[in-house]
């Protein structure tokens, strides 16, 4: 495992990291995340990644859990949590970054995870209905606390995220250090493009999600949804929606370069996100350990993507990347 700066910060990331999105709760238990957890860690993993909404919250407290139950040394892994959807209707904690529901989440969060500090908060989305100072200072104040170590954005736009690193900048506040976006070879824009100035700018990290597009990428959907796949998981029907029969069908063409390299279409994926030097760790899933250590061997294909591998993957991805626009 080799470990990258989170940006500019002095903290190391594992290139590869684990996140509980999806399996925790409805197809992990403590048991398996403990094992997989575990498994990670014993392959130099150090970044497990969660998120107040997971679940409803029972995901932060799976992992919590297990972690507890492992015993691990704290100093030796890093946390994350993500706030923003809430898990409440009131109207000050549905969809907001507003002060309240920031101070109190954070507090929610550390409960549930059972530990005193996350070492990165995430605002999980941006919040056009709170003015961005609001958010700087509490933010910079949940850091001052010692509750979080670090604080960033997921999925926020290039302009808010120089926003905020501007006001806290003038106000001498804690600034944001790092942003979680989708990244895959069918979601590419944010980090390839619209991101671009920030690296050398401010320093900006990432922390990147979702690199096999939620299992697209690993072409077993090539043939159809398979029983207990995310894509046939209650109340995701919207990544159905988003994922047609063509673009399905379209992605499994990177399984032949895969072969060729001597790994999977899931590794190859991985690989490249990993081969994008501006990002900091790739946050993979996993509701099975089988597809966990799958997901590490990614790893031994990063030095095989020569310039040439790199083009052959971009116009095999081509029909894909254009199924997804119609």
């Amino acid at each position: 495992m080799n470990y990258r700066r989170l940006g500019s910060a002095g903290i190391k990331v594992s290139e590869l990291s684990l996140g509980s999105w999806v399996t925790y709760g409805p197809q992990v238990d403590i048991d398996a995340a403990a094992q997989m957890l575990k498994t990670a860690y014993d392959h130099g993993v150090n970044f497990f990644d969660n998120a107040e909404t997971y679940a409803a919250g029972v995901s932060e407290e799976i992992m919590g859990a297990a972690l507890r139950k492992l015993g691990l040394r704290r100093a030796s892994y890093l946390v994350s949590t993500k706030l923003y959807w809430g898990l409440n209707d009131g109207p000050n904690e549905k969809n907001t970054l507003n002060r309240k529901y920031l101070m109190q989440g954070i507090d929610g969060s550390l409960k549930r995870l059972g530990l005193d500090f996350v070492d990165l908060l995430f605002c999980h989305r941006p919040d056009p209905n709170t003015p961005m100072e609001e958010v700087v200072w509490a933010m910079s104040d949940i850091v001052s606390s010692g509750k979080a170590l670090y604080w960033g954005t997921s999925e926020w736009s290039a302009e808010e995220i120089r926003q905020a690193w501007e006001i806290a900048d003038r106000r001498n506040l804690r600034k944001p250090q790092m942003e979680q976006p989708q990244y895959s070879l069918l979601a590419r824009d944010k980090v390839e493009y619209d991101y671009q100035r920030l690296y050398t700018d401010i320093g900006l990290g990432l922390t990147t999600w979702s690199p096999l597009a939620s299992g697209v990428l690993s072409g077993k959907y090539a043939k159809g949804i398979p029983e207990g796949s995310r894509l046939a998981l209650p109340g995701f029907e919207w990544l159905q929606q988003r994922y047609s029969r063509d673009v399905l069908h379209a992605a499994a063409a990177i399984e032949p370069i895969a072969r060729e390299l001597g790994g999977t279409s899931a590794q190859l994926a991985i690989a490249w996100c990993v081969a994008n030097p501006n990002v900091s760790t790739v946050i993979t899933g996993a509701s099975r350990l089988s597809q966990l250590e799958e997901n590490l061997g990614a790893l031994d294909m990063v030095p095989k993507l020569t310039q040439e591998v790199l083009e052959r993957i971009d116009k095999a991805m081509e029909p894909a990347r254009q199924a997804m626009k119609q």
